[in-house]
């Protein structure tokens, strides 16, 4: 059986998600030196990127 062309994930198709994991705002904010190292609690905001 085979997949429906519409749900089939293109490589080029590129889409801008709302809501990153805790892990990938995590992973932002400390590359961007926006919170310390051990802080988990009250993270600041983010934006929205793409996938």
């Amino acid at each position: 059986m085979s997949q429906h062309p519409s749900l089939h994930v293109g490589g080029k198709i590129r889409k801008v998600r709302n809501v990153m994991k805790r892990y990938e705002r995590i992973n932002v904010l400390t590359a961007d030196g926006r919170i310390p190292e051990g802080k988990v609690l009250g993270l600041p905001k983010t934006k929205n990127t793409e996938i």
